[in-house]
């Protein structure tokens, strides 16, 4: 039996607690660790580890669709 692809979705920083909860309570994904270089202004070569969702394709795309939906009403 072939395991399915699983992808991550980077949380940007400043992403609410609640919209994280949310999304980790209510679609099939996991959070995890995610260590990112960074390329801009003199961080260059620096590392940041970040927050990630992870999770098959078809749910990662909703949970974008989700979280960014979440942070325009958080904004507004």
């Amino acid at each position: 039996m072939e395991e399915e692809e699983l992808f991550d979705l980077i949380i940007p920083p400043g992403v609410p607690r609640t919209i994280i909860r949310d999304v980790a309570t209510n679609f099939d994904v996991e959070i995890v660790n995610r260590r990112e270089p960074l390329y801009f202004a003199n961080m260059e070569g620096d590392e940041r580890d970040l927050l990630a969702f992870r999770g098959k394709k078809d749910e990662i795309v909703r949970v974008e669709a989700y979280m960014f939906e979440e942070l325009k009403k958080f904004i507004n």
